[in-house]
């Protein structure tokens, strides 16, 4: 054999073992049979001859699986803040089987090959891996594969389009601008790579922790597994079981953080448009809510605000002495909220170009040039808000807008949105130190500029909240910014959907959500307007919206009858504030959600799934909400199990599991109230800057068991409460001692209500037998209406008529000491 057909042999071999090697990287290649572990601190470690796998606890309850093929990723994280504890454990070596217990679950990990079973402290399976699969690779992309248990239910995942119950779905993770996206859309604005997993009485959930392009299947195209995926990067995901759902979200935010207390001012009812402008214009549309007497707190600035479209100006034709403006808004009680867009514009002289430039803060590309991308003021860059030179120059850049007297933000465009929607994936970003690409970065950048937005604009407002809200988002969010669910449509079919995403984006740990009341693109018809003011009074962000180009879409522009309807459920809106701020204040403790899909409390009720009663929520621990759409006079609804229910329109009672049809008049949302309820409220005012009456309105409604309220009060707009500066307060009712007691409240903040009136709803006659403090009280009789009657423009007068709810009133002075009433 010659010495160059030897030569050209061994190429010829060699071209082929690579063809072969490549083929089987491209095939699915699992994690392997165990070669090795090792116990540690946190629980074990272990290899295969495929990768390398580490075991750690954060709880007795949360396990973190971390899986990397040839251990080459790093192992950070912008999304979970919490860290691995010292739980006591068991670590049990069998011959198959390597078991770690705590004293509430069991992790199996088979030995050949390796696969993670979690179970019960009892030996039931909660998830296991397929038996098969396992974790995979194909390529670079990696995929756990999960067995389907019988009758399983997927929640969650956060905003995603479809059902409640996402069984037979399948999502993608990769944050994208889409306007008036319709109804089985995905991918949309903020991924949430977290679901909880339903069967056999059991509960469970799942995060995945990696920020590339994922995919969750949950039984799609096949009945075998469910699956996560991410395109690059480790699998590396938390398994959480607890008894009930709220334990496992409590769980899953002590892992991503909760929401901050928000400005009570933001609560209320926010009014925007693209856009406002000129300065008379925002001073007619604060003066127009004042003079027809509708609450509201805040007006939005879209971008015509600025110069050309760049951030950190003011356009000097349109709003020439904005700081004048700001003060007579300020006086008449109004916040504003102004847009801010990434892009940066290239342009000479610009000083927000010229600084980040100085401070080398945008994103580039490989080659070192920054990349350029076009949005509203033309070709701009991009700051890199992954390094954290470019957050604090980008948050220090607000003193501006502060020094103006401006304290609510709105981060829009930060998917990162451009012309084309072709965002390049090659660019370079800082990443904390861990250079990566768009692959990675691009999930985290909307959170990552809140992040900035909120440390900024907090360092320079003096110990005032500032109120943050953004379009895109991660994980983790929730610690930074309100979250509103983009470029919706006028149509009953994206207001029931808005509900849906608030819902889901709530069961994955973000509480202060909300849509584009009325819709954002297009014209919304009276009766659509009319109905979708009511859900948004009881949804945690509260915005009415309207896109450039459309008819008006302020409350009085619908014609004088929408307009006492939205004045009447915007106002019934300040009336709960007191309920309201304290379901807040609940959430940042717990991470619970404001609204609360009826998931939380009756997860394995398959009827919650029903197509006609998915939408139902409530609104805190006490009121149920059960949405309709706004062609509809009558719907059915879900009286749950576990409680009474009495019809807030007309103090009717039922009892519950049950199914009823309910009259819904554009008028009269369905609303229930919880068989044992207390809901505190206050007076009638016109925003939060106006002071109440100083009573405090505690409703209760008769019920048979025991049930307790915690009330929260602080200043509403500063971070006193973080040095204690705070009140809470439990209500408790007792049914079987038949007394309603205010403890002792707790903290340093004095209470703003001098006055309580308990309001009674379906209790016997108390005239002969109340007291207040062991002495004979004063009990009146009174007819309560939660909403003022319409009937005038109803020709008939049955569909606008508002019944009174006899009501039974016991009145006495507020005292920092315990104040028990009984009868």
């Amino acid at each position: 054999m010659s010495k160059i057909y030897r030569f050209y042999a061994a190429i010829l071999v060699t071209f082929a073992l690579g063809i072969h090697t490549m083929a089987a990287q491209s095939l699915n290649q699992s994690l392997g049979n165990l070669s090795g572990f090792n116990q540690t601190e946190f629980g074990l470690k272990g290899s295969t001859p495929t990768g390398t796998f580490e075991v750690s606890l954060y709880s007795p309850s949360v396990i973190r699986v971390r899986i990397v093929k040839n251990n080459q990723h790093d192992d950070f994280s912008y999304s979970v803040i919490a860290q691995p504890k010292a739980v006591k454990f068991n670590l049990n070596d069998g011959s198959n089987k390597l078991t770690l217990s705590t004293d509430s679950v069991q992790l199996e990990i088979t030995k050949n090959p390796v696969r993670f079973t979690l179970l019960t402290k009892d030996g039931k399976i909660v998830n296991q891996d397929d038996a098969a699969f396992g974790t995979s690779w194909i390529g670079d992309e990696v995929t756990t594969y999960k067995k389907l248990q019988p009758d399983e239910k997927f929640i969650g995942l956060g905003e995603k389009t479809g059902n409640l119950n996402r069984r037979g779905e399948g999502y993608t993770n990769y944050n994208t601008d889409y306007f008036g996206y319709p109804a089985n859309a995905d991918m949309l604005y903020v991924s949430t790579p977290f679901y909880i997993g339903l069967h056999s009485g059991l509960a469970y959930g799942i995060y995945m922790d990696n920020t590339y392009k994922s995919h969750f299947n949950f039984g799609a195209s096949n009945n075998r597994f469910s699956s996560f995926t991410a395109e690059e990067g480790p699998m590396d995901y938390y398994l959480i079981h607890h008894k009930s759902v709220a334990e496992i979200i409590k769980s899953y935010t002590d892992l991503t953080g909760r929401m901050n207390m928000p400005p009570l001012w933001s609560l209320g009812y926010q009014q925007c448009r693209y856009s406002y402008y000129p300065d008379t214009e925002v001073l007619t549309v604060a003066k127009t809510f004042r003079d027809k007497k509708i609450p509201s707190d805040v007006i939005y600035l879209d971008i015509h605000y600025m110069d050309e479209y760049k951030i950190f100006t003011w356009n000097g034709q349109r709003f020439p002495n904005p700081d004048k403006m700001l003060e007579e808004l300020k006086a008449m009680g109004f916040h504003v909220v102004i847009i801010v867009d990434p892009g940066i514009k290239v342009e000479e002289g610009y000083e927000a170009y010229e600084e980040g430039l100085k401070k080398d803060a945008f994103v580039k590309y490989p080659d070192g040039t920054n990349y350029t991308g076009q949005v509203w003021p033309g070709w701009c860059y991009f700051p890199d808000f992954t390094n954290p030179v470019a957050r604090q120059w980008w948050g220090q850049s607000f003193k501006g807008y502060v020094d103006n007297g401006i304290d609510g933000f709105w981060n829009d465009m930060n998917e990162i949105a451009t012309w084309g929607q072709r965002l390049p994936e090659l660019m370079t970003f800082n990443y904390e130190g861990h250079p990566s690409t768009t692959r990675r970065a691009r999930n985290m950048y909307g959170m990552q500029m809140a992040r900035s937005t909120y440390e900024g604009t907090r360092s320079l407002l003096g110990g005032k909240r500032p109120f943050i809200l953004t379009r895109a988002g991660f994980s983790g969010v929730q610690r930074y910014s309100a979250v509103w669910t983009g470029d919706n449509l006028p149509t009953d079919e994206h207001m029931m959907l808005g509900v849906r995403l608030v819902n889901s984006l709530g069961l994955t740990g973000i509480p202060y959500t909300g849509p584009d009341v009325g819709g954002f693109g297009g014209n919304t018809s009276v009766d659509l307007f009319a109905r979708w003011i009511s859900i948004g009074a009881f949804t945690p962000f509260f915005r009415g919206h309207k896109a450039i180009n459309n008819a008006d879409a302020e409350p009085w522009a619908y014609g004088e009858e929408v307009e006492e309807i939205s004045r009447n459920y915007i106002q019934l809106r300040y009336n709960l504030m007191p309920y309201i701020y304290s379901n807040f204040y609940e959430a940042s403790q717990s991470g619970v959600p404001v609204a609360r899909s009826l998931a939380i409390y009756h997860p394995f009720d398959d009827r919650i799934y029903q197509g006609a009663y998915q939408h139902q929520y409530m609104f805190g621990p006490n009121i149920m909400v059960a949405p309709v759409e706004s062609n509809k006079q009558i719907t059915k609804v879900l009286l749950p199990s576990g409680s009474g229910w009495y019809d807030l329109h007309t103090g009717k009672y039922f009892a519950g599991n049950q199914e009823i049809y309910a009259d819904c008049p554009k008028n009269q949302l369905p609303l229930y109230i919880k068989a044992g309820a207390i809901i505190p409220m206050q007076s009638p005012v016109l925003s939060a800057a106006e002071k109440n009456d100083g009573e405090l309105k505690i409703h209760v409604y008769k019920g048979e068991g025991n049930s307790v309220f915690t009330l929260y009060e602080d200043d509403g707009e500063t971070y006193e409460f973080e040095q204690g500066n705070f009140s809470t307060r439990d209500i408790r009712y007792d049914a079987k001692t038949k007394s309603i007691t205010l403890a002792k409240p707790e903290g340093k903040f004095a209470s703003k209500y001098s006055k309580v009136k308990l309001v009674l709803v379906g209790f016997e006659d108390l005239s002969k037998t109340a007291k207040v403090g062991g002495k004979k009280a004063t009990v009146a009789k009174d007819n309560l209406s939660y909403l003022k009657a319409i009937s005038k423009f109803d020709p008939i007068g049955a569909a606008g008529k508002v019944e009174g709810i006899p009501t039974q009133t016991i009145s006495f002075d507020n005292s920092s000491s315990e104040i028990k009433v009984q009868w």
